[in-house]
């Protein structure tokens, strides 16, 4: 019996989806639960997909990890609590393409990519659907300007640590950018409280 499950990193508890599974082939799920936490330690924080192998006439099972999903990484990498849910007006990080770099060749196994360049793609892409930024710019700009070759040299060396003054530059500009991204935010909705108000009256 084969079971897929999406496992919070080490601190997975007891489901009804799991029990359901598990209960009536008389698997211990506290035993199970214990094996996918101890596989999944090194993911604390993300959701991780799972795979349990259950022999249901000896009661064993094994445990299969596999690298979580592109945006649980990137929310990691860059310690954002979720992607943005309005990501034309509101930007979630302002990541460094190091960073880009060190999510895409974690995950390079699992996109089916031929090489680093296009697993870089894809990270950017995701970056587009959860509102970050990436060197100060859209993901998307950036997407192209590493179609264009701009940052081929630093993926070719796989590069993954971003410079310390760098890492200055990108997060005050970041701070600067989402004070005024919540200031207009502030505003539209005051303006819409507002137009609601005399809708009222």
């Amino acid at each position: 019996m084969n079971i897929k499950i999406l496992a919070e990193g080490g601190a997975m508890k007891p489901g009804p989806a799991l029990s359901q599974k598990l209960g009536p082939a008389g698997i211990p799920i506290n035993k199970v639960i214990e094996a996918v936490n101890k596989a999944t330690e090194n993911f604390k924080g993300m959701k991780v997909p799972v795979e349990l192998e259950v022999d249901t006439s000896t009661k064993e099972f094994e445990v299969q990890v596999f690298s979580p999903p592109v945006s649980e990484l990137l929310k990691k990498e860059l310690n954002a609590p979720k992607g943005s849910g309005m990501h034309a007006k509101l930007n979630v990080a302002n990541a460094s393409i190091e960073q880009i770099i060190k999510v895409a060749k974690t995950k390079q196994q699992n996109l089916l990519c031929n090489d680093l360049k296009a697993s870089v793609k894809i990270v950017l892409g995701s970056c587009v659907s959860l509102g970050i930024l990436v060197e100060s710019e859209s993901a998307k700009e950036v997407a192209n300007e590493v179609a264009e070759g701009k940052y081929d040299k630093l993926i070719q060396d796989e590069i993954t640590e971003t410079p310390e003054e760098k890492k200055k530059e990108l997060d005050s500009y970041y701070k600067d950018l989402r004070a005024n991204q919540d200031k207009i935010l502030l505003a539209e909705k005051s303006a819409a409280e507002a137009a609601e108000a005399k809708k009222k009256k």
